[in-house]
């Protein structure tokens, strides 16, 4: 065989192993990506199972509290900013919010009594608590599919690929401020 076939040859073969590379790197970044919107979603559904279980609660709470009606209203409107934000930041954000004005109706059940024994109040509250839970699971399982799909696309040599298909980083979905504290217990 001639130099110049056996040069082309091996200019075609890493020709054909460069493309290789670039499908099965693009084909892992677009499975990632679509974990990464998937987990999403899932954030998505719990969220708005959390907000279709507040009207309910907020009712519950009114017919013992009627005097309330400042508490309540900041929760109905924290509701609404949630249900509107866009975009993982501003959702965070206010997401974190609603559970600060949450947390006023629940402290509200304490100085009512007959609000406390009831069983409606206390089956919302299992189910915003069962809520929670299953927000926290998928955040949890969101960022973990955000960091490895921006990581992916960070490395080198994947870096090159993502940047020229234009794949972008995605945000974590984390929870603001006070949340994040320790809670204080003084006696």
């Amino acid at each position: 065989m001639p130099t110049t076939t056996i040069v082309l040859v091996a200019i075609l073969a890493l020709a054909i192993m460069a493309a290789i590379w670039v499908i099965v790197t693009y084909n892992g970044l677009v499975t990632l990506r679509n974990r990464t919107d998937e987990a999403w979603s899932d954030i998505d559904v719990q969220l708005k199972r959390r907000h279709d279980l507040i009207p309910n609660l907020v009712e519950t709470v009114k017919g013992y509290a009627r005097h309330e009606s400042e508490t309540f209203e900041k929760v109905i409107r924290a509701r609404s900013s949630a249900m509107g934000a866009q975009g993982t930041e501003a959702k965070a954000q206010a997401e974190s919010a609603l559970s600060q004005t949450l947390k006023s109706i629940f402290a509200l059940a304490e100085n009512y009594p007959d609000l406390k024994a009831s069983q409606n109040f206390l089956q919302m509250q299992d189910d915003l608590k069962d809520t929670e839970d299953k927000i926290q699971a998928a955040r949890r399982f969101y960022n973990a599919n955000v960091r490895d799909f921006n990581t992916r696309i960070q490395v080198f040599p994947n870096s090159l690929i993502a940047a020229q298909l234009k794949f972008s980083k995605y945000d974590f979905f984390e929870i603001a401020g006070p949340e994040r504290e320790n809670i204080q217990v003084k006696f």
